[in-house]
């Protein structure tokens, strides 16, 4: 079975466990450790924020 390679750098992933603060979990139990719920929610913040980004991107075109 092969692994897929995931989207967000280790460094992005870190940073958002940290913002969502289960970053501890993280250090101590590695990225299988953490809630789906937070899974979940690291996804929705990584969306919002790559939304955030577009939207500045357009306004830097117009």
């Amino acid at each position: 079975m092969s692994r897929r390679r995931g989207i967000m750098s280790g460094q992005f992933k870190e940073e958002l466990a940290k913002e969502l603060g289960f970053y501890d979990t993280v250090q101590k139990e590695g990225w299988g450790g953490i809630r789906s719920r937070d899974a979940g929610n690291m996804v929705k913040r990584a969306i919002e924020i790559a939304e955030e980004q577009l939207v500045l991107q357009q306004n830097e075109r117009k």
